[in-house]
């Protein structure tokens, strides 16, 4: 019996503990900050917004922390949007690596779980595992790197990079597949390449991983997506087949034809190490979204 399946057998003997989730207005935070299983309940969850916590404000941070005295940051705030952060790199800089250096910094003796990105690889290889060397194409993804190595500093905390991840956001817009519905209702037309490569994963799953290695205790470096390689052209279609009341509008393309910043062809990640501690299989993405379950 693997640590993590130890812990569902436990009676909890202490009230819940102060956790912080950063970024809880965006898709992965709201999911955390709603989750609800055994693992999550070990946790009194903080959410935290832009609106209730400006994470580039140093006092306020260190006042927030001084009162609130998390034992466990989810840190998912960012500007994460790539285009974003190549139009304005110093924003980007201080968002995501910046805040990120704080908040290591205040959680110096208590655990942290910070979320980076499968486009720290280059995307040349695929099926990445957490020793391969990391190659960012993007400011995006060096704002990530950056941010991974002053996290990992400290043998308490955790770097999580994630992929594609499916479901609903409060403000509607963070997810890939939000954005491809208000694009398809506003009557444009997605172009998805079919040689890029990712392991879309849906955000509950996600948060529900995440709370388990929080429970798990043993902090490091994870690759967290889901179990099935997919180009952009493939998930296109298996989204819109999944909502028939949203009229598609997609259509291939490749990279070959790409003339913007460079795109990684091929960033899936290999999940082995985090799985071991998980108590159910990563889902294939294709199966998860044909689910009956699945509204």
């Amino acid at each position: 019996m693997n640590s993590t399946r130890s812990i569902l057998t436990e009676t909890p003997s202490a009230p819940p503990r102060p956790a912080w989730i950063t970024g809880a207005g965006g898709l992965i935070g709201s999911h955390l900050a709603r989750t609800d299983s055994t693992f999550r309940q070990r946790w009194r969850a903080i959410p935290l917004t832009h609106a209730s916590l400006d994470l580039t404000d140093d006092a306020a941070v260190r006042a927030a922390f001084e009162r609130d005295q998390p034992e466990l940051i989810i840190h998912c705030a960012a500007l994460s949007k790539p285009t974003d952060c190549e139009q304005d790199p110093a924003r980007a800089r201080k968002l995501n690596v910046e805040a990120t250096a704080r908040l290591a910094e205040l959680a110096a003796n208590c655990a942290l779980i910070f979320f980076s990105t499968d486009l720290v690889f280059d995307g040349r290889a695929g099926n990445y595992e957490e020793t391969a060397p990391v190659n960012p194409l993007s400011v995006y993804a060096e704002t990530k790197v950056a941010a991974e190595r002053i996290v990992l500093a400290n043998p308490r905390h955790s770097v999580v990079r994630t992929s594609l991840n499916y479901g609903t956001s409060p403000a509607g817009d963070r997810a890939f597949n939000e954005e491809m519905f208000r694009a398809w209702a506003a009557g444009r037309t997605t172009r998805l390449f079919t040689d890029e490569f990712r392991c879309p994963i849906p955000a509950a799953v996600t948060a529900q991983a995440v709370w388990e290695l929080a429970a798990a205790e043993q902090p490091g470096l994870y690759h967290l997506a889901g179990a099935e390689r997919l180009s952009r052209w493939e998930v296109g279609q298996l989204v819109a087949a999944h909502d028939a009341n949203v009229p598609a509008r997609m259509e291939p393309c490749s990279l070959r034809g790409y003339q913007g910043a460079p795109r990684p062809p091929d960033t899936s990640l290999n999940c082995a190490k985090i799985q071991k501690l998980l108590t159910a299989p990563l889902p294939r993405f294709s199966a998860w979204l044909n689910s009956p379950a699945i509204p």
